[in-house]
């Protein structure tokens, strides 16, 4: 590990019990700071509820840390909206925003399409599949950009359980992201979980940066927030545990596949064919070939959108 890195893992990591909720919110209303809170939903009708439930009643209405809960979805065929409205967030779908612009599929596409939903000065992203959520998820993401006034950008950190076994989640990190973390961007090798969904940011920054619209956005946008602002204005805040549900083999497939793409895109540029993914199933006579395309495309800084610019003039 680099002398910087270091360096680094002893002055921006923290635990989310350094900074109590009270100390959080003076610096909040101190600074003038606004916070919206996104989730972006793919049928987490079992899940979201709860997600929504929480952040209300101790960060809206204990203390109001959290000023826009917004739930972004992204085409549910089950009641995910209905469920997160009843629980007290405003529900956005994906098509609604930027509708000159049609949609692509992908994660990456929401979060992207958000910054035009929201307005926070601070954003941060939390997974809507998450079982045993904590508001912990939130203020340990939030409270370094509150009290920090050079940090921009915020990962979770926490263990992920495979089942039973400790420790054993983040198969794509640990065979795919890590080490092309360590071999490309070794400045990033301090952090514990470059791929995980709870993370948060100053607006100044999303605005500036290109989001892929599938699995690789997480890595892209660590990767270009170091090369925007630096690895000092990043840190990342140790949550505790995280429960959700796992993806089987060939889905993870997909998604190393998506984030290796992002990977090379940002090594080389240039690179333009769309590449596409072989996996096998054991079918009627033998193993079959299913051939997926692996996300490639990105949407562009949303400060160059001519929508989004409008609006901060009005």
């Amino acid at each position: 590990m680099l002398e910087e890195v270091e360096r680094w893992l002893s002055r921006r990591s923290w635990s989310v019990a350094d900074r109590p909720l009270t100390a959080l919110l003076t610096a909040k209303r101190a600074a003038g700071t606004s916070v919206s809170v996104v989730l972006p939903a793919l049928d987490e009708e079992e899940t979201v509820g709860g997600i929504v439930a929480e952040i209300r009643r101790a960060l809206m209405e204990r203390i109001p840390l959290v000023d826009e809960l917004v739930v972004i979805d992204s085409g549910s065929g089950d009641r995910t909206a209905e469920v997160a409205a009843a629980a007290g967030a405003r529900v956005v779908h994906r098509d609604e925003i930027l509708p000159r612009l049609p949609a692509l599929p992908g994660k990456g596409e929401v979060l992207w399409r958000s910054l035009l939903a929201t307005r926070g000065d601070i954003v941060a992203f939390v997974d809507a599949d998450l079982k045993e959520f904590s508001a912990d998820f939130v203020s340990g993401i939030v409270g370094p950009l509150l009290t920090e006034p050079d940090v921009d950008f915020v990962k979770a950190m926490y263990d992920r359980p495979l089942g039973s076994a400790p420790g054993q989640g983040g198969r794509v990190t640990e065979l795919m992201a890590r080490p092309l973390l360590n071999m490309h961007w070794p400045q990033l090798a301090g952090f514990v979980q470059p791929l995980g969904g709870e993370y948060a940011a100053r607006r100044s920054l999303l605005e500036r940066l290109p989001f892929p619209v599938g699995y690789g956005v997480e890595l892209g946008l660590l990767v270009d927030a170091l090369h925007t602002v630096g690895l000092d204005a990043l840190a990342q805040v140790d949550v505790g545990v995280r429960v959700h549900r796992h993806q089987d083999g060939q889905a993870l497939g997909r998604m190393a596949a998506a984030i290796y793409r992002t990977a090379q895109v940002r090594l080389a540029r240039a690179h333009l064919v769309r590449p596409e993914l072989t996996q096998f199933v054991r079918g009627e006579h033998g193993f079959e070939p299913r051939t997926h395309p692996v996300d490639t495309a990105e949407r562009p800084p949303m400060a160059q959108v001519a929508e989004y610019a409008r609006r901060r003039v009005a």
